[in-house]
């Protein structure tokens, strides 16, 4: 791999051996079919970027790109739309009394436009608390889905707080892409929606030729649940040689690599960062158990080499946002600087490898500038 002079002597890391072993029970398989069967559904493009890989020193490298999911800017509507179907099938099996309910959320961007959209699709309301720091125009597409927007002057986790008191109100209900204790159920319906994104990476390696799967995937994190998702997918289906699986998460906002750091899941004071989406100060409740099991490492990146991740990526045709372009900003973190050959070997690269970059979002979702550009 060539040497990057901008690269961190030590990037922030935190690893587990072992982690290619651990199991769990897989997703529920009728959700690809749920998916399949909405209206403008179409797999999202697998992008196999050669030059990466050379850069890399690995042997393909390929781009999931999320820029453009079902009509949305981000992978969310995956999470969002299996939920809010779990949610009025079992509310219409109770027999509660037909009408519309308002779906409550907290966001930093594309989540709630997601919540947003299903919404007015499906006849409901959508109420939006959105948190210091969601560039106007990320506000302003929720706006425009048709829901009611509340301001936060303070950070997710506050946003998140606020959304819960005002979920307690007749016909609400809170659809939050984060869990904890006693509130996990909708937060688990989600997780189970972002495993059709996983399916389709394994069909479309394997129209590649690649039928064994990925040797690493890097997934973007924020409060986890996209991770979670991956996780499950890859230490769900008892495979002989599962990937590495890396988590890769701002500087400002590294909170599950506190926690891999810890042993125990912990909260984080968060800052400022072009990350938006990946702001979060702590792990989902339900993400946390999976990923302290299964994740085989976590690193933690500088905007500034997010913008260089993501003009590289726009320089070989590939449109991310800064959330979605930290992907390859971890892979190059890990690959590179001091201590880049324990770092490789603790994730079982070598020449041949395939590795799969899971870019969760296209420009519009979090038109943020990115500093180091």
């Amino acid at each position: 791999m060539p040497e990057n002079p901008s690269a961190p002597a030590t990037p922030p890391w935190s690893s587990r051996p072992g982690a290619r072993t651990w199991r769990c029970a897989p997703a529920p398989a009728e959700v690809r079919d749920f998916h399949a069967a909405l209206p403008g559904y179409a797999p999202t493009p697998l992008i196999e970027l050669p030059a990466l890989a050379g850069e890399s020193g690995v042997g393909r490298v390929f781009v999931k790109d999320e820029s453009c999911r079902l009509g949305l800017p981000a992978f969310k509507a995956l999470g969002v739309t299996w939920a809010v179907h779990r949610l009025l099938a079992e509310r219409a099996a109770s027999g509660t009394e037909p009408g519309p309910v308002t779906l409550v959320t907290a966001t930093d961007g594309n989540h709630g436009r997601a919540v947003a959209r299903t919404a007015r699709l499906c006849g409901q309301r959508a109420h939006v608390f959105v948190p210091r720091g969601v560039h106007p125009r990320a506000v302003a597409a929720i706006v425009a889905e048709g829901a009611e927007v509340t301001r936060v002057p303070g950070p997710y986790d506050e946003a998140v707080r606020r959304a819960a008191g005002a979920a307690v109100a007749r016909d609400a209900v809170l659809v939050q892409d984060s869990a904890w204790p006693g509130y996990e159920r909708i937060p688990g319906w989600i997780v189970e929606g972002y495993s059709t994104l996983c399916a389709e990476i394994d069909e479309q390696l394997a129209a590649t030729g690649v039928h064994a799967g990925p040797d690493l995937v890097s997934v973007p994190v924020g409060v986890g649940s996209l991770a979670q998702a991956v996780v499950t997918h890859y230490r769900g289906r008892g495979l002989e040689c599962p990937p590495a699986l890396l988590a890769v998460e701002p500087e400002a906002a590294a909170c599950v690599l506190a926690s891999l750091v810890r042993g125990a899941a912990v909260s984080v004071t968060t800052g400022e960062t072009a990350m938006a989406g990946l702001n979060c100060g702590t792990p989902s409740s339900l993400a946390w158990p999976v990923l302290h099991g299964g994740l085989d490492a976590a690193v933690a990146v500088p905007d500034s080499a997010a913008a260089r991740a993501a003009d590289r990526l726009s320089a070989l045709g590939v449109s991310s946002g800064p959330c979605g372009a930290a992907a390859l900003a971890g892979l190059r973190a890990v690959l590179g600087g001091a201590g880049a050959d324990e770092r490789r070997t603790a994730l079982g690269l070598d020449a041949a490898s395939v590795v799969v970059l899971l870019s969760t979002e296209g420009p519009s979702a979090n038109p943020h500038p990115l500093s180091g550009r």
